[in-house]
């Protein structure tokens, strides 16, 4: 027998979906993109990283961060673009904010699947 403990995972990778973690960072990047089919997981991913910044890592809070800005951000971006559905170019507008949305949500599952941070969080556009 050998006298060695065995190596213990790290909180972020034995938490489940619910609990501050990878898993429950990923379920929120999920929950936003099935919201562009359902519509209210989005309102669950929100609440999910507003509940769980904080309680994890820095490099996986730097995700919910990242979650929370894309969904405010992409809301303004839509009223932004509601508005301009009058003048004839939200429209396109709209298509833009929507590659917008996926591409953010695709960067932050790549990147909590290769166990690494957002790197610019505070940023606009991609």
């Amino acid at each position: 027998m050998s006298n060695q403990e065995p190596q213990k995972a790290s909180s972020s990778e034995t938490a489940g979906w619910i609990e501050p973690g990878r898993q429950n960072a990923q379920l929120v990047y999920i929950l936003y993109l099935v919201s562009l089919a359902v519509g209210l997981t989005a309102l669950v991913g929100l609440v999910f990283a507003y509940m769980n910044r904080g309680n994890s890592e820095d490099w996986i809070d730097s995700h919910y961060t990242y979650a929370i800005r894309t969904f405010w951000i992409g809301v303004l971006y839509s009223f932004i673009c509601l508005i301009l559905a009058f003048v004839g170019i939200g429209f396109l507008l709209m298509f833009v904010a929507l590659v917008w949305f996926v591409i953010r949500c695709i960067k932050g599952l790549q990147a909590i699947t290769r166990n690494e941070p957002i790197s610019n969080v505070e940023t606009w556009l991609i």
